[in-house]
């Protein structure tokens, strides 16, 4: 079986694999679970000075990278496996923990690493890349949101996880933040862990730790809340 393998094309490589090297992560990329290859976007610049970048047309600050620059770079990569072109923006479809499984089951990502003011339209009207965003605000690159948004993917490949079933009880699995965890000593500080925690009976454990997760999801996202209620009336009335 091929691995999980993404292309990163930036211009600054240096950058990858950066805190992917380390961790879960590092250790499944030495144990090639997933394939990481970078792509000095840099080194398809037909001048001397290897400029990806210019002026905006119509005037305003800032500067935007150059369409066939950028172009002829994505030209240098294999896309005809199942492994979708992502473009990081502001303005993209926001990341959810939805949207890592669905492309950790991918064979890959092809990922398009922005600066300046971005990346010449054209570009993205020709390539139809799924636009990203890992929330409402704005950094001075795609390259931290790239490392992000792998990790989360990285992580929900198959053998990576030593213990699968850390994973259907994490935040957002089923549509509500993650309980709270303890572990010794019993007592800290004049706190004390959750009696039930300690009783040896799993079934009110679970029961507890789905209350908490309400709880804290109530208090903490409301918007997730609301979904959450939407989806239990929704089930309840189908049954």
């Amino acid at each position: 079986m091929v691995a999980w393998t993404v292309d990163v094309l930036t211009i600054f490589p240096e950058m990858f694999p950066g805190p992917l090297a380390h961790s879960i992560a590092g250790k499944a990329l030495e144990k090639d679970l997933w394939r990481l290859r970078i792509t000095n976007i840099r080194s398809f610049a037909s001048d001397k000075h290897q400029t990806v970048d210019d002026t905006p047309c119509g005037g305003g600050p800032g500067m935007v990278m150059r369409a066939d620059v950028v172009d002829t770079a994505l030209q240098s990569i294999d896309m005809r496996t199942d492994r979708p072109l992502i473009y990081l923006t502001p303005r993209g479809q926001p990341f959810d923990q939805t949207m890592a499984h669905e492309l950790a089951e991918k064979q890959g990502l092809v990922v398009l690493c922005g600066r300046y003011e971005g990346i010449d339209e054209r570009v993205l009207e020709t390539r139809a890349p799924l636009e990203v965003s890992l929330g409402d605000f704005v950094l001075s690159g795609g390259e931290p949101e790239a490392l992000a948004m792998l990790d989360a993917c990285v992580r929900l490949i198959p053998g990576v996880i030593g213990d699968e079933r850390s994973l259907a009880e994490e935040s957002f699995k089923a549509g509500l933040l993650e309980y709270p965890h303890y572990t010794r000593p019993k007592e800290w500080n004049g706190h004390a862990v959750p009696e039930i925690l300690l009783s040896g009976h799993h079934k009110n454990i679970r029961a507890w730790r789905h209350e908490q997760s309400e709880r804290i999801t109530r208090e903490r996202r409301p918007d997730l809340w609301s979904r959450y209620v939407a989806q239990q009336e929704k089930r309840r009335r189908v049954q």
